[in-house]
């Protein structure tokens, strides 16, 4: 039994909606934003999945991760995987050239791509830009582009990003409403911080303000199922009922990585003629605190103007501003028992920042990165009063 589960029906119909939508559908042309919490499979179900079943629909596939090198800014990894495409098809010995010329029944030999511009100048000061880029490649692939980032909300977090925002749906303005069009530019967002993503598509100042966001679909009792199935083909006595499993699961947030881990730990230590049932639940209860403090346990050490800093952001429904005014500074000198001045507070952030605990989500504005680690800190928090 394979260990990755796969989401092929889920696929399969995402992307018929995606490269031949019907008429309810058509929407998605304006771009599709996804999302849901951190390690709950999604880049796992866009590689395994998503992408080979576009693939299989006639679709050229671009991806980016935003997330794979946070010292790059957003804009240079979309360019950079762009350009690695543009190249790609140019070679006749690629495989994405191959695929092409097999959906269009042609011989590689037949079929090339000739870029009237320098593939190393797409995107910058004064080259070709990514819309005429990008244009050309759907008119010479002559089938649907796909371009998908994951983690799309860092793209906001910096001008440069916005920009690219901006350059994105200029593309999409540029191919799509064409009569004859040989093919579409499909820009697909997938974000880990829910507000955020969804924010893309609901403010008007956005680049892509009225796409269609949804939520990710997360893993389900199919998924549990899968597992406990592999577990047992494993040999593994004593194991859990599905409906305990699956609730279980759903404590974790249905993070696969976290019911393995749990799972592990009832096997493992489970005390003879004790029943899975009873113990998993716990089980499941202290390894979501423990996934949180992971996160959490980056912030002690910042200090404790760090850690008021934080608390202000985290039990604040919504964007939290002023976090430099007089009044936030004494509000945050009443909790941590000294003097604040404001002059301290952007350092402080700044690092908060640096450790990828808030995000900045517009000017002035800062939220929680993970709210699954907000909704912790929260509940904590009720438990002190």
């Amino acid at each position: 039994m394979s260990s990755i589960y796969r989401r092929t029906d889920l696929a399969a119909e995402m992307a018929r909606r995606l490269v031949h939508p019907g008429v309810l559908d058509e929407g998605l042309r304006s771009g599709l934003f996804l999302s849901g919490l951190r390690r709950t499979g999604k880049t796992t179900f866009l590689m395994n999945d998503l992408i080979p079943a576009l693939e299989q629909a006639g679709a050229l596939v671009i991806y980016v991760d935003l997330w794979s090198d946070t010292q790059s800014s957003p804009a240079t990894l979309v360019r950079n995987a762009l350009r690695k495409t543009l190249s790609e098809v140019q070679n006749p010995a690629s495989s994405v050239l191959a695929r092409l010329a097999r959906l269009r029944n042609l011989d590689v030999s037949a079929f090339g791509f000739k870029f009237a511009f320098k593939v190393e100048q797409v995107g910058a000061e004064g080259g070709t830009t990514l819309a005429e880029a990008i244009k050309a490649l759907v008119e010479q692939a002559q089938t649907t582009v796909v371009l998908i980032v994951d983690e799309v909300q860092h793209a906001i977090t910096t001008e440069e990003g916005n920009q690219l925002l901006l350059a994105l749906k200029a593309a999409r303005d540029a191919i799509n409403p064409r009569p004859g069009t040989p093919g579409y530019f499909i820009f697909v967002g997938t974000g880990s911080h829910r507000a955020l993503v969804s924010e893309l598509t609901a403010r008007r100042n956005q680049a892509f303000a009225g796409a269609t966001s949804v939520p990710y679909p997360v893993l389900e009792g199919d998924y549990v199922n899968h597992l406990l199935q592999r577990l047992q083909a494993d040999g593994l006595p004593n194991l859990p009922s599905l409906s305990v499993a699956t609730q279980a699961f759903k404590t974790l947030g249905h993070r696969p990585e976290e019911m393995i881990r749990a799972m592990r730990q009832l096997v493992l230590h489970l005390p003879p003629g004790a029943k899975a049932d009873e113990h998993l639940p716990t089980i499941a209860a202290t390894l979501r605190a423990t996934a949180a403090d992971l996160e959490l346990s980056k912030l002690e050490p910042l200090g404790s103007l760090a850690v008021a800093v934080f608390d202000r952001i985290a039990m604040a429904d919504g964007d939290v501003r002023r976090l430099y005014s007089n009044e936030a500074a004494a509000d945050y000198a009443q909790v941590i028992g000294r003097e604040v001045r404001v002059d301290e507070v952007q350092p402080i952030v700044n690092e908060l920042l640096a450790a990828n605990l808030i995000m900045r989500r517009g000017h002035g504005a800062y939220g929680i990165t993970d709210p699954f680690v907000q909704e912790i800190w929260r509940e904590r928090k009720q438990l002190l009063v």
